[in-house]
């Protein structure tokens, strides 16, 4: 008998420490979806893969429609194709214009389509920024990634080759490079980068703790934009219905979401 009661005040002592440490009232804070948040009403999606047959990600015009019914239920305002320009996937300008110009003639509904690219930092972007060869959003923003796992050679050495040729890098979904911490993020949103979030990174679709670098970088306003990086209209619904995110993360999405 000593011995269970013993137990049992170990773990109280355990549940106790733990709420403290979590902070007893997160335990009660109400969570919402991304589709329940209202962050998708009005949302500017800055990057996505759903021009059709062109990278890894949709494949079909009819599966890019049916995306974009999805999207524009939910209240999308604006949709930016940032197909991968890369040396295993060497997208050229012409041919991702033309393949947009399909889409937006194929396309009925409410939301605004915008043609950029996504821009891995290798040698076949080099070769497309000396020619000028680009394809931005407004004002000049560039939409440039690593991979998650390794960085290039010399990130800010690219970044900043980008700024002296007139663009206004945007660094794709940081909160997914391993090799980045949050003060990393920092130095490079003080050499005048801007940070683009994933907004699916928030519901800890890509792991615990991208969702926590997320969150960090978030609460400390170093986002600029945002974007889905939808790939696939099942995924795109499975990370839009996770009910986690609390009105505080919501609030600072809303600011950054809609821009």
């Amino acid at each position: 008998m000593v011995t269970v009661m013993a137990t049992a005040m170990v773990m109280a002592t355990a549940m106790v420490t733990k709420i403290n440490q979590m902070g007893i009232f997160n335990l009660f804070k109400k969570r919402y979806s991304l589709e329940q948040s209202g962050v998708l009403d009005g949302f500017v999606d800055r990057h996505s893969h759903i021009l059709f047959g062109v990278d890894d990600g949709i494949k079909s015009s009819e599966d890019s429609l049916s995306v974009l019914s999805y999207i524009e239920s939910l209240g999308v305002k604006e949709l930016w194709c940032t197909p991968h320009i890369m040396e295993d996937v060497p997208n050229t300008t012409q041919a991702l214009k033309a393949r947009f110009d399909e889409l937006s003639n194929l396309y009925k509904g409410k939301i605004s389509l915008h043609l950029a690219a996504e821009y891995m930092i290798d040698t076949l972007f080099e070769e497309r920024l000396q020619k000028r060869d680009l394809l931005t959003m407004e004002d000049d923003m560039l939409l440039m990634e690593t991979s998650t796992i390794t960085p290039p050679y010399d990130l800010k050495a690219s970044l900043k080759a980008a700024m002296s040729a007139g663009y206004r890098p945007v660094f794709a979904h940081p909160e997914r490079c391993r090799f980045l911490d949050v003060k990393d993020c920092e130095e490079i949103v003080s050499m005048g980068v801007r940070l683009q979030l994933n907004i699916a990174s928030l519901t800890g679709f890509y792991g615990e703790s991208t969702k926590v670098k997320a969150e960090a970088l978030l609460k400390k306003g170093l986002y600029f934009v945002a974007g889905s990086d939808c790939h696939r209209e099942r995924v795109l619904r499975e990370q839009y219905s996770r009910a986690i995110l609390d009105k505080e993360v919501i609030n600072k999405l809303k600011s950054i979401a809609q821009v």
